[in-house]
């Protein structure tokens, strides 16, 4: 059996092609060592900041309007669960189990890029939930997404400290019950890292990758029905020519046009007309590649900006 295609976190550029990929078990990650260095760097950082008693905003004070108190170096610990706990608040239908494991992979992907200040015992953890499978429950409401998608985040995270559900074989189990039968413990959440798995944007990016394929898929089969449109109502493959849409060379008609000659290449129904003596076709058929060229160039901005976002 060949082996899965592999993506270095917090090092490869992620698309999200591939974040599907590894949410669907058809590509797996790893954490380089280099890329492990950089995380113990950042985690080193933080533990300077807390030994030192310099007051640093996230670290070791209060979170808002409470960004004055001064947290002690014992409550620290303390203050991170906390702030898992209080946030926790969303309501609504949980979303998809496939959502909930990209935000998984795209916030590991984001942690490991050693700008955060977390442990690399944290990673490894997020790491393992995502190699066993052990996805999370995410209520669908409770994102203002303005300080991150924080109310999500909160419940994605649960399950680390032994709160939360998750998903196992179709059903909605309690976290803890799970993790402690596989004989794996809560952990400890350290100074910074309850703020820093809330503070994101994955629960958006989540939906946005997902929005993506879907969007593809529909552009996708748009131009099938189109070539089959004009098959049955005998038109020209004429105005796709590549030289015509050299002239307005926007990428995505100019993408239209060249998925309409390969669809159309080989057709028969096509060929047989060649010589009629129509003079044109219908808009909606010759009019094809601006049309759907247009969603296409929408969907290549949508492309750009969600990939920037799980990249960040």
């Amino acid at each position: 059996m060949s082996r899965l295609p592999v993506f270095h976190y917090g090092k490869a550029r992620l698309t999200a092609g591939f974040a599907l990929k590894l949410a669907r078990g058809l590509a797996q990650g790893q954490i380089d060592e280099d890329t492990d260095s950089k995380i113990r760097q950042s985690r080193d950082a933080v533990k300077s900041i807390v030994n030192s008693g310099e007051v640093v905003y996230g670290v070791n004070t209060g979170f808002g309007p409470l960004c004055r108190e001064t947290i002690s170096a014992e409550d620290t610990k303390i203050l991170q669960e906390h702030i898992l706990r209080s946030h926790s608040s969303g309501i609504g239908a949980p979303i998809g189990e496939e959502k909930s494991k990209l935000m998984l992979i795209l916030k590991l992907h984001a942690l490991s890029k050693g700008y955060s200040g977390v442990s690399p015992e944290l990673i490894e953890r997020i790491g393992l939930q995502i190699e066993k499978n052990l996805v999370p429950v995410v209520p669908s409401q409770g994102s203002v997404g303005a300080s991150g998608d924080l109310a999500p985040l909160a419940h994605l995270f649960l399950p680390l400290i032994g709160l939360g559900k998750l998903h196992s074989g179709g059903e909605i189990v309690e976290a803890g019950k799970v993790l402690g039968d596989m004989g794996i413990p809560p952990l400890t959440l350290g100074p910074k890292e309850g703020l820093a798995l809330i503070n994101g944007t994955q629960f958006m990016a989540a939906h946005g990758v997902s929005a993506l394929e879907r969007f593809h898929n529909c552009l996708d089969c748009a131009d099938i029905i189109g070539a089959m449109t004009l098959e049955s109502l005998l038109g020209s493959v004429k105005p796709f020519k590549p030289e015509l849409h050299e002239l307005r060379p926007y990428g995505g008609t100019r993408h239209t046009a060249y998925r309409l000659r390969h669809l159309l290449q080989d057709s028969e129904m096509v060929e047989s007309h060649k010589a009629c003596k129509k003079v044109q076709d219908p808009y909606s058929l010759r009019c094809m590649p601006q049309v759907h060229g247009a969603s296409r160039q929408a969907w290549l901005h949508l492309k750009e900006t969600v990939e920037i976002e799980i990249n960040s």
